[in-house]
């Protein structure tokens, strides 16, 4: 495994932009105009998002993560990637460090759009 050094020290007030939340991942579709992108459709309680994530390489079926609880940086700038636009950021451990990721997720079942922090 690629270990990376510290980042640089920020804020509490730096941290506390940043709203990380739980949803339910409904619904894991293909984006055709892109080798590596799928859509996922999340649940956060009061509200859902289109999500892309390069998933097409790093797992053989992606969609066996459907009905499963993540978390994901809801307030990060929409942007739009294959012609779709990705409205929030999936948090993944080891993509990073050149392994083969895995989903952040919480220990027990949470209400979605439950905030962490």
């Amino acid at each position: 495994m690629k270990l990376l050094p510290v980042k640089p020290t920020v804020s509490l007030d730096d941290l506390n932009k940043i709203d990380i939340r739980v949803g339910t991942i409904h619904a894991v579709d293909d984006v055709e105009n892109s080798s590596k992108l799928v859509r996922l459709t999340v649940d956060f309680g009061d509200f859902a998002r289109t999500v892309l994530v390069a998933l097409k390489q790093e797992r053989q079926d992606p969609t066996e993560i459907e009905g499963r609880q993540a978390l994901f940086v809801v307030n990060l700038e929409p942007r739009e990637m294959a012609g779709v636009l990705s409205e929030a950021m999936l948090f993944d451990v080891g993509h990073v460090n050149a392994i083969t990721p895995v989903l952040a997720v919480p220990e027990v079942p949470v209400p979605n759009g439950a905030s962490a922090g």
